[in-house]
């Protein structure tokens, strides 16, 4: 994955719709400072400080997805009581629909408190129900996945097994994503994997992984003994282990294995790692990646949410931001079309003036330099449309061009005096200057301002058209014909 991948997959987040299954709780963290020993009993006194109510369980899934940018639903169970009214009003604030999360009376909604003092947790003190559903409840769930499974992008369970995901709701689940064509992604817990059958892809950690297959991962090849015992078990197309510093393991049934490299960063707090995780793929995947791309996407969000204090999320900006720390600088610059429109605006309302041109650029010279960086020099950005391998050929023909368009992307962005490089399909950048909207056109060689395509667009808003003279005998054909003369 490369920065332009990754800003155009978050772009378009917006329309991703996820839908989060499984098991809700509240994170209530107490902070605050034990100075002294109770006289009641031997134990500390802690004075509290501070508190804050979370999301936890599946609702830590929610909240990477909505920190992503997705659309997010949850269904599930919660009870008739105060913590289950707490966790309505956290979604309702977060825009994340709750049609689906059905009230029990007779259900406690789980709660966990933290009594956290001197950088250490005292006590957790749990008040959940266990149960499995009740067959009313259990129904009505699984009649509102069949009915409404086909709305979204992608499925998420999220088990802690406290209940809702019953097997029943589980089969039902991935039965109408199987229906729909939807893919099924699972958080799983437990030692019996069997029953997720048919489940998309499953996440678990390496002790996790070690329980449900029954195997001690020690090595690459015990490893790849206890994906194989997982995947027969639960009938899977994709089973993908984390395995903490030694990063990521990607099995498939039609595929060899894929080993992922940890991220290099300081690990401060592993917690909710595993939710990032899950979002991630799902956002990727639902995007049009392949498994292999979004766990490298999802590998490179679990490396930022680890170097987090607590249960924390990850932004797009945090994970474009790593994706580019791999690459060139000259990757950053090339830009697909919608990303550099939004780009441009932002640029545009700060009162940079923008700079447009476009060409081929198939073989780099003096003469193309030049004209370049005057073109840079009537304004503060300068955006370079770059005809794509397609138009070039029906431009120049069969033979042209002699470099393809993602190295002349990469040459031409490499240029100081060239801010953004976006590659176009058309014949004409029309439709891209339509979208850039540029303060200033500039074309270069014997046009005369009347015969270039866009002017008449750009002088509408009031904007000008500059043309710009090529240096006598430079150009790409000639290079061609010295190549051939000397060289045939």
């Amino acid at each position: 994955m490369d920065r332009k991948s990754a800003e155009s997959l978050f772009n378009r987040i917006g329309e991703i719709r996820c839908l989060v299954i499984g098991d809700l709780m509240l994170d209530e963290y107490l902070w605050g400072k034990a100075e002294r020993i109770s006289p009641e009993a031997p134990v500390q006194v802690v004075d509290v400080l501070r508190e804050e109510l979370r999301l936890g369980g599946a609702g830590n899934v929610v909240n990477n997805l909505v920190a992503l940018g997705a659309q997010v639903s949850v269904c599930s169970v919660v009870g008739e009581d105060d913590n289950g009214w707490s966790l309505l009003k956290i979604f309702n604030r977060q825009n994340v629909a709750t049609d689906a999360i059905f009230r029990d009376p007779a259900r406690q909604t789980s709660r966990k408190t933290r009594v956290v003092a001197a950088h250490q947790q005292i006590v957790r003190i749990d008040r959940e129900s266990r149960d499995p559903l009740y067959p009313e409840i259990e129904q009505s769930v699984c009649a509102w996945v069949s009915s409404h499974a086909g709305r979204f992008d992608v499925i998420l369970l999220s088990d802690y097994l406290k209940g809702v995901l019953t097997p029943t709701v589980i089969a039902t689940v991935i039965a109408a994503a199987a229906s729909a064509g939807i893919p099924v992604l699972v958080d799983p817990k437990g030692s019996d994997y069997g029953r997720y059958q048919g489940a998309t892809l499953l996440t678990p950690n390496r002790k996790e992984a070690e329980t449900a297959a029954g195997i001690a991962i020690r090595d690459n090849a015990s490893l790849e003994r206890a994906a194989g015992a997982i995947m027969a078990a639960a009938g899977l197309q994709h089973l993908l282990i984390t395995r903490s510093e030694e990063g990521m393991s990607l099995f498939s049934s039609s595929a060899p294995a894929i080993h992922i490299p940890t991220v290099a960063r300081e690990v401060f707090d592993v917690s909710g790692a595993g939710d990032t995780v899950l979002a991630s793929l799902a956002i990727g995947l639902a995007s049009g990646l392949g498994m292999a791309e979004a766990a490298v996407l999802a590998n490179i969000a679990a490396g930022i949410a680890v170097a987090k204090l607590g249960t924390s999320t990850v932004s797009p900006s945090e994970i474009i931001n790593a994706v580019a720390m791999t690459h060139s600088d000259s990757d950053s610059k090339i830009k697909n079309r919608d990303v550099l429109s939004a780009v441009i605006a932002s640029e545009r309302a700060r009162g940079k003036r923008v700079v447009f041109t476009n060409g081929c650029f198939d073989l780099l010279h003096a003469g193309h330099v030049k004209y370049l960086q005057k073109a840079r020099s009537m304004g503060d950005l300068l955006i370079l449309g770059l005809n794509s391998d397609a138009s070039v050929r029906r431009l120049k023909g069969e033979n042209r061009p002699l470099i393809n368009e993602d190295e002349r992307a990469h040459i031409m962005a490499a240029l100081d005096c060239v801010d953004y490089v976006v590659i176009f399909d058309e014949d004409t950048p029309l439709e891209l200057i339509t979208a850039m909207k540029p303060h200033i056109l500039v074309k270069g060689g014997d046009y005369t301002p009347d015969g270039i395509v866009g002017k008449d667009l750009v002088e509408s808003y009031g904007g000008r058209v500059e043309v710009v003279s090529f240096v006598d005998g430079k150009s790409t054909t000639n290079i061609i014909e010295r190549i051939l003369e000397r060289y045939s």
